[in-house]
């Protein structure tokens, strides 16, 4: 109970302000936008810059820290894709889309903040690792499935173009790009711009939740509500618990297992509905995903809480 009132309810708070703020009429969704665009877009790649280009590469970066999270993740992905087609019967286009929801784990706005939250800022490392291939990998596996899927009749060698512009139009992936570029040459900012980036990462988490729920009160459940409790048994259970137990096998290390795990158990995050909103497929089913998923998540961190060392 301690864990569910001092590490999980205070961040579910800021984004229940951000619904209510919405709901009440005391933030429009103009304002919303404004704030997700700020964000996604300069608090948030910052966040990634700062935290990647000090990471300690060689402590972090730990083959079986990813092996066990990304294997969850791609697994998801793929139960989704194949779930989408074969078991409901929806368009290939659609199916990607559902694969994506169950891929994209809130890594940033929720695994970032829980984990903060649960164990210090010091535990943070181990994320970072995550995140840093986080949306070049999901965004890789999810453009480069859409793109095939969409390509009946384009040639094949115009494929790998339109994967890398969708990509690199990403503001997340240019800034973790750019945040490994520092790292590797180990370049540093000038003292006073430091001090600027840090001004804008310490806005990066707060504003995504708040903006978060308002974007939340958006989208009210609609859509195929069979996908979308096959959304929410993939991404709350099935990729934990594969995390879990490769990470066992892997002999991850206190730290790195908590953060593998407690990532993994994150609902699909706003991203899985920015992405079928890219490509105008299965939107009320990602958007559904995201709030259904999210609310279901405070029980299931709380239980993921209780089994971690």
């Amino acid at each position: 109970m301690q864990a569910l009132l001092d590490v999980i309810l205070p961040v579910f708070l800021v984004i229940g302000a951000g619904y209510v703020a919405v709901w009440r009429g005391w933030l429009n969704d103009d304002g919303i936008d404004g704030l997700m665009s700020f964000t996604q877009n300069f608090a948030v790649p910052a966040l990634l810059f700062k935290g990647i280009s000090t990471l300690d590469l060689g402590q972090y970066f730990d083959l079986g820290l990813l092996v066990s999270f990304y294997t969850g993740s791609v697994t998801g992905f793929f139960a989704g894709l194949f779930a989408g087609r074969y078991l409901f019967g929806r368009e290939w286009e659609d199916s990607v889309a559902i694969g994506f929801c169950c891929l994209f784990a809130n890594s940033l706005m929720l695994g970032l903040a829980i984990t903060e939250n649960a164990y210090g800022g010091g535990a943070l490392g181990p994320n970072y690792a995550i995140v840093a291939l986080h949306s070049p990998i999901c965004y890789g596996i999810g453009i480069t499935a859409m793109e095939i899927a969409r390509a009946r009749g384009t040639p094949a060698r115009h494929i790998p173009a339109k994967i890398l512009k969708s990509m690199f139009r990403n503001a997340l992936v240019i800034g973790i790009l750019l945040g490994a570029v520092f790292n590797v040459a180990d370049l540093t900012l000038p003292v006073v711009a430091a001090s600027a980036l840090d001004m804008v990462v310490r806005a990066a988490i707060p504003c995504a939740l708040f903006g978060m729920g308002g974007v939340m009160f958006r989208y009210r459940p609609d859509g195929d509500f069979r996908i979308i409790g096959f959304v929410c048994f993939v991404s709350l259970i099935l990729h934990p618990s594969i995390t879990y137990g490769l990470g066992r096998v892997n002999d991850l290390s206190t730290g790195a297992l908590r953060s593998a795990v407690l990532t993994a158990t994150m609902a699909p995050g706003i991203n899985a509905y920015v992405f079928a909103n890219m490509y105008g497929v299965a939107k009320r089913v990602a958007a559904s995903s995201v709030l259904i998923a999210t609310g279901l998540s405070i029980l299931t961190i709380w239980v993921w809480l209780a089994i971690l060392p």
